[in-house]
């Protein structure tokens, strides 16, 4: 019993003098030195979150009189087997041993799986399955690992919670999934100091930046590395859902959305053409053709984007997407006018907000009473969202299959404010610009829609040469 004793002592003494940093990066030895009773962190995917998190439970199973038990959940099977592997690792490294009892059964009956290892002093560390009755009558610290994704976080919740009645740590470890999730509703209350828990934020970005690069690489990353790590990453993911909730921390609800992805590819086509026309011209030249232009209007930050509709039967066939980006007003007028003297669009909506309003003066000027100067307010955007969603709604549009116009089209949420008023709102750092193709498509239709027809206005100006719109056209 004395040598046991003796056993346990040295293996004390060798987890308090093991230096973390050795194994660690910044973020997760911010993690492990919080002390705090109940600790909660929201993370970007594989940065090491599970196994920071399983070495503090084995250093808390050998040195914490009070923590004889650990019960750890995660999402799935295999998230479990791993967290066991780690805990493994670590009793090595504090020379303690630790006998790795394998896949058992807690309950056959209720399907109730778990993965255990039995330390000195009995002490256990286990990882159970995701079904929350695994929780009933246990007691010690719980550790419920990608909490979000559990297929019944509440019910899991409210079978855990209990656990740590008699002061026993709690940790919840978790990537987003979705604004309605519990964990989600858990991160905003900690904000709002209506629970008093420990919160850690680590994004990819953040992780990136303190050497999460260098170790994957196993090279020291300089910031130009790390920079073109994040931007490969990003165009890997896909999809914005999964950049934002997967790594950035920021959680995203399709329910939310104004367009939903099922509804935005419903109009897509696979056709693509060469020299960025989208669809081909069937009228040659623009010559003949019922073309209506949508203008939004940025200059800096945001993009101007100008949509080209060809109304044809009941449809709206989109025959071009220019994206001009962070040129001059005087090279964008250039273009403009170029486009509108090629196609004589029958109607033009152009962005008349802010910086818009010097552009949409002059394009009214030039052009006459086929420009219509559009100033954005709630009401107006409103009236053009619904607009374009009904032309969604009715399979009244084709846009060519893109992953940007995707994306785009998909960022802008409908919101209603406390006063029952609807707004819709982007995050810029969702998309490239401010939802500039979604509010071009939605100017271009409403020219289509509110078409009153045919008008021919010749324009007082000299005929601009073609050529202005290589490359654009």
């Amino acid at each position: 019993m004395k040598a046991s004793r003796t056993k346990i002592d040295n293996a004390e003494q060798s987890a308090q003098k093991l230096l973390p940093a050795k194994h660690f990066l910044p973020y997760q030895l911010r993690w492990l030195a919080d002390k705090s009773p109940i600790k909660l962190w929201q993370k970007s995917r594989r940065i090491g979150a599970t196994y920071v998190q399983s070495f503090e439970d084995v250093y808390d199973i050998i040195t914490s009189p009070k923590v004889n038990q650990v019960w750890f959940s995660s999402a799935d099977d295999s998230a479990a087997k791993e967290y066991i592997l780690y805990c493994t690792k670590w009793a090595q490294l504090f020379n303690v041993v630790a006998e790795d009892m394998g896949e058992t059964f807690l309950d056959e009956k209720k399907d109730i799986t778990v993965y255990q290892i039995r330390f000195p002093k009995n002490r256990r560390i286990t990882a159970l399955s995701s079904n929350p009755k695994a929780f009933r009558s246990k007691g010690g610290k719980v550790v419920l690992d990608e909490f979000a994704h559990h297929s019944d976080a509440a019910a899991l919740w409210k079978a855990a919670k209990p656990a740590i009645t008699w002061g026993y740590p709690l940790r919840i470890l978790s990537t987003h999934h979705g604004t309605t999730s519990l964990f989600n509703r858990f991160c905003e209350q900690i904000k709002k100091e209506k629970l008093h828990w420990s919160m850690h934020t680590t994004d990819i970005f953040t992780a990136a930046e303190e050497g999460l690069v260098s170790r994957i690489t196993g090279k020291n990353a300089k910031p130009e590395d790390i920079q073109a790590w994040l931007k490969r990453e990003e165009e890997d993911s896909f999809d914005r859902i999964t950049w934002l909730e997967e790594y950035c921390v920021m959680p995203s609800d399709e329910n939310s959305s104004f367009l939903s992805y099922e509804l935005i590819t419903s109009c897509e086509s696979d056709t693509t053409l060469s020299d960025n026309q989208l669809f081909p011209s069937t009228g040659g030249a623009g010559v003949v053709g019922e073309y209506y232009i949508g203008i939004d209007i940025g200059r800096k930050k945001d993009l101007t984007c100008i949509w080209i509709l060809e109304k044809i039967g009941d449809l709206r066939y989109t025959r071009d997407v220019r994206i001009l980006e962070k040129l001059p007003f005087k090279t964008q007028r250039e273009i403009l006018f170029a486009t509108i003297q090629l196609l004589n669009p029958r109607r033009l909506c152009i962005d008349a907000t802010g910086l818009g309003m010097q552009l949409a003066e002059e394009t009214k000027s030039a052009f006459g009473h086929r420009v219509e100067p559009v100033t954005f307010s709630g009401k107006v955007k409103e009236e053009l969202a619904f607009t374009l969603l009904s032309a969604f709604q009715d399979k009244r549009v084709v846009i060519p299959a893109d992953h940007e116009i995707r994306e785009d089209l998909h960022s802008v949420k409908k919101v209603t404010t406390a006063a029952n008023n609807i707004r819709f709102d982007v995050n810029q750092s969702e998309v490239s610009g401010h939802a500039d193709r979604f509010w071009a498509l939605a100017l271009a239709l409403h020219a289509a829609h509110n078409s009153a027809g045919p008008i021919y206005i010749a324009s007082g100006l000299q005929r601009q040469s073609i050529t202005l719109t290589k490359g654009f056209i």
